[in-house]
């Protein structure tokens, strides 16, 4: 039998296997990836020698499914008719109970919500358990989402939060990202210059607060020097309400997560 099906051959589907097998996690011959497309499939079988790359599940230990929304019912019924011992679904806004439903009864399920960071091996990842879920199935599932990053434990009801944090997230950051770079021109820099410089200030900075030990209450404290350049741009900052500004998105961004999850 397979050790894990992949249906969904997208570009998470893709690092999904690219860091299964980076990580050790299971051999090229122990995985499926399912993908509709002819094309997309002559692409993948390129890239991941010894990968079974074809267009249906077959019968496996685990399945993760990271289709669109819309085809998530038929993803789900394919690998039911195949067999599978569990699922891993991270189709964004598909509730448990409708997994459950199409899987069918006894199946453990659980649902995560990566971000595009994972693309990349630094996703941020939360994972909730369906109601036929044991410790050992969301281990399983941890192990294959910290193949690209991390990976948290919420109960469902907080997955739309989750969707408006670090789902979004990566889009509130991309935004800061252009606006810094606009800010280094119009001060007089060259843009190649300035988009360096940006890139490496939030690469730099994200590493600082993830290994420094410090939250970042404490780090913007210790660049702040009383009366200095970092508190005439953070004064402004503040004085635009930037910090309201990120709370109400994220806000929006949760209650857009709920309405497309339950219309």
């Amino acid at each position: 039998m397979t050790r894990l099906v992949v249906v969904g051959g997208g570009r998470m589907g893709e690092a999904l296997v690219a860091g299964l097998l980076a990580a050790g996690w299971a051999d090229p011959s122990e995985l499926v990836l399912v993908e509709k497309v002819e094309a997309r499939r002559r692409q993948l079988g390129r890239r991941f020698a010894g990968v079974d790359v074809r267009t249906e599940p077959v019968a496996s230990e685990g399945a993760v499914i990271v289709v669109k929304p819309d085809d998530v019912e038929a993803a789900c019924a394919a690998v039911a008719g195949a067999g599978t011992g569990r699922v891993l679904s991270i189709a964004a806004g598909v509730r448990l109970h409708k997994l459950e439903a199409w899987l069918g009864a006894g199946v453990p399920v659980v649902r995560a919500m990566p971000n595009t960071p994972a693309l990349v091996g630094e996703g941020a990842a939360a994972a909730a358990a369906g109601s036929a879920a044991s410790e050992a199935d969301l281990g399983w599932a941890e192990g294959i989402l910290g193949a690209v990053g991390s990976v948290v434990r919420v109960p469902e009801d907080q997955l739309d939060a989750v969707t408006g944090l670090s789902g979004s997230g990566p889009a509130y950051v991309f935004l800061v990202a252009e606006a810094l770079i606009e800010a280094g021109v119009s001060s007089g820099l060259p843009r190649e210059v300035s988009t360096s410089l940006v890139t490496q200030t939030l690469l730099g900075s994200s590493r600082l607060l993830a290994e420094s030990g410090q939250g970042p209450e404490a780090l913007r404290a210790s660049v702040t020097s009383p009366g200095g350049t970092t508190a005439a741009g953070l004064g402004v900052l503040e004085s635009r309400a930037v910090r309201t500004a990120f709370l109400e998105a994220v806000l929006a961004a949760t209650e857009r997560s709920r309405q497309l999850a339950d219309p």
